[in-house]
């Protein structure tokens, strides 16, 4: 049996949910990232990007490309409170969803008697009405060609993909757009003369799995339409973490440790709501050259609180040493389990 898949994808999340909340945003470039001009875009309003703003953009260099855009610092609570109300939505039509992130999800409903198509509209029309949002989705056989569908066309859309559209609907568009290539392999290939998903197409397996090693074979396969991967309606989330852009550069670990306090107190908060701990200790920093560096520490024991964290974090914070001054400082948790209870036998 064919599956049928669908990924549903919010349309600018962030920056659409900041126009519910305030309807005289409407219509205008909303950079949602933070006031600051040390700050990053977070994601920002289709009118924005008509100025060229991007995701992950400096704010400062936002401001210069739209000076006359809205900016609003990122709320993550309400985004949470809008996100869970979509979702219970999507669980609604099916129980088979794969959260990919806070805005944008898989939908197995293979085994569902009805046209996909309508199950699509079904979710856009339900978001509009009870939520005030709008969404896109894809449709088709497999995961990578539902996401292609999604961003397709983009805001509110709508795409079928399907098995007879392969390869002529892939050929022409950018090698980007292949789920698993990632920044660096796209200049690579750019540097060879490879711009297209018909330039990939035309190069033989061996080079795949010459040049990609073990995902050679999966991007080969991925370009002619296959794709094997279920939707997994468990996905364990790896890390829980913090970070923030400082107001101004600095080496003064004083200045950084109180950060670390505060990082400590919600990663605490949202693991003990998720009833979970973790024993792997992770801090980031960006330098003022932007370049990001990670120091991880593993410990023994399983560890939720936030005395505990701030502990572990401090210990790897004193272990770097600071040849330039930091813009970014992080923390985060990994190595995670759910805290059960175990009972005690009597029976031993």
């Amino acid at each position: 049996m064919e599956r049928k898949i669908l990924h549903v994808d919010m349309d600018a999340f962030f920056a659409s949910v900041e126009v519910l909340d305030n309807k005289s945003l409407k219509g205008r470039p909303v950079i949602v990232g933070g006031t600051s001009e040390r700050g990053v875009v977070a994601t920002c309003s289709y009118e924005a990007r008509k100025y060229g703003v991007r995701s992950a953009m400096p704010i400062f260099m936002a401001k210069a490309r739209c000076p006359q855009g809205i900016y609003l610092p990122v709320r993550h609570s309400r985004y949470r409170e809008i996100s869970k109300e979509i979702f219970n939505i999507f669980y609604e039509i099916t129980l088979y969803v794969e959260p990919l992130s806070i805005d944008e999800a898989f939908l197995d409903i293979s085994h569902m008697d009805m046209n996909p198509v309508y199950i699509g509209n079904l979710l856009k029309e339900r978001v509009k009405k009870e939520i005030g949002l709008t969404l896109s989705v894809g449709i088709s056989y497999n995961k990578f060609l539902a996401k292609l569908g999604s961003d397709w066309n983009k805001p509110n859309g709508l795409k079928v993909i399907t098995k007879e559209m392969i390869p002529n609907i892939l050929l022409p568009l950018p090698i980007n757009k292949v789920h698993g290539l990632g920044n660096k392999s796209v200049k690579k290939l750019n540097n060879i003369g490879v711009f297209t998903i018909e330039d990939l197409y035309n190069l033989s397996e061996e080079f795949f799995m010459d040049y990609f090693g073990k995902w050679g074979k999966e991007v080969y396969e991925r370009i002619r339409g296959i794709d094997n991967r279920e939707v997994k309606v468990i996905r364990e989330r790896k890390s829980i973490g913090r970070e923030t852009t400082l107001r101004e550069d600095t080496k003064d670990k004083d200045k950084l440790k109180e950060y670390l306090r505060r990082f400590s107190y919600d990663i605490s908060e949202t693991m003990k709501g998720k009833n979970m701990r973790g024993k792997t200790i992770t801090i980031k920093i960006k330098t003022s050259t932007f370049i990001s560096h990670t120091k991880s520490k593993t410990l023994n024991n399983y560890i939720s609180s936030e005395n505990e964290i701030y502990k572990e974090a401090l210990d790897v914070l004193n272990t770097i040493d600071f040849v330039e001054t930091i813009r970014l400082i992080g923390v985060s948790v990994s190595s995670l389990k759910e805290n059960k209870v175990e009972q005690i036998s009597f029976f031993l």
